[in-house]
């Protein structure tokens, strides 16, 4: 049940997607089923963990969270445990990966909708990529979907003192980015939507994301296709690859950080050092490293499960 009905659903929601998307360029061919099929030959037991709405969470699909000069609007989707009860809750940006030019914010939603069930306000963001718009427009939207979150606490009982990023791959370097940043005003001119409202956030969940473009240990990077389309070539644009390195910003405001890991070290990248920096000022951190994993095991069974309950424990500890 947990894979064949929820995959069916997937599918045909997928299917209206795309057949009332417009002529923005997209890369969508990093999903859930891609990843499924590019780890299963190495690990024959894999298997694709879908979209499956919990009994208790409700959803809002498809909410307008900006809407750009050109007349682009921008989508999230909300979950959220059912109830009247007054208590505010945790908020959280799921920001999902896929080499900052392709993804869908479908991606995070399986491990949205387990959040929401555990008593958080999920918030499954769309931001622009590459192909549609180099850096920084993504990061600008995605502070944008943080203010929403703010805007729109009333009406979904978030707690606006604590909202955490969770992010994925480069949606992982993207919440740390976010959390790097907080109280500056950097990346909030390509985006104004609710500028009246703060971008910062109180945690942040590094799932097998790097923390600098610049750093030694980020080499794999420099040159590579998906991040040379997002910032330009290193040679010409080296600037603006030490901006967008969030162990650039790392001090005295930087949130809890948790880091997830595989086991290939690329994806960590600058790791250790942003560690050592969080520790100079006694900011929490924690680690954890699922051996044997490939990237992009939070979309995966075995993988997803540990790494929800790892979230799950890291978000208790830091908010309540």
């Amino acid at each position: 049940m947990r894979y064949f009905f929820p995959f069916l659903f997937f599918l045909l929601s997928q299917s209206f997607l795309w057949a009332q998307m417009d002529n923005i360029p997209r890369d969508t061919s990093y999903t859930i089923w891609s990843t499924y099929l590019k780890n299963k030959k190495r690990y024959p037991d894999v298997r694709p963990v879908w979209p499956d709405l919990p009994k208790g969470v409700k959803a809002k699909n498809d909410l307008v969270y900006a809407r750009l000069d050109s007349g682009r609007e921008l989508h999230l989707n909300v979950y959220y445990p059912k109830g009247k009860k007054k208590q505010l809750l945790s908020g959280i940006l799921m920001i999902h990966g896929g080499g900052w030019d392709s993804g869908l914010k479908d991606n995070l939603v399986p491990m949205a909708q387990q959040l929401a069930k555990a008593g958080y306000v999920t918030v499954a963001v769309e931001y622009r990529l590459s192909p549609e718009a180099p850096y920084p427009a993504g990061v600008c939207d995605l502070k944008a979907a943080v203010r929403w979150m703010r805007a729109n606490a009333t009406r979904f009982r978030i707690d606006t003192s604590r909202i955490a990023c969770f992010g994925g791959s480069a949606g992982a370097h993207l919440a740390s980015l976010l959390g790097a940043t907080n109280g500056l005003s950097l990346y909030d001119g390509c985006n104004t939507s609710n500028s009246g409202h703060s971008s910062d956030v109180q945690a942040v969940l590094n799932i097998d994301g790097i923390l600098s473009f610049i750093h030694p240990d980020a080499e794999p990077e420099k040159g590579g296709p998906s991040s040379t389309k997002w910032l330009g070539s290193i040679e010409e644009n080296y600037e603006r690859w030490k901006e967008a390195s969030p162990m650039e910003y790392a001090g005295k405001n930087t949130p809890p950080f948790l880091f997830v890991n595989s086991s290939q070290p690329r994806f960590h990248a600058g790791r250790d050092d942003f560690i050592k920096i969080l520790d100079q000022y006694g900011t929490y951190s924690e680690v954890h490293t699922l051996e044997g994993s490939p990237h992009a095991f939070w979309l995966l069974d075995p993988w997803f499960e540990p790494t929800l309950q790892i979230s799950e424990a890291f978000l208790k500890k830091i908010f309540n």
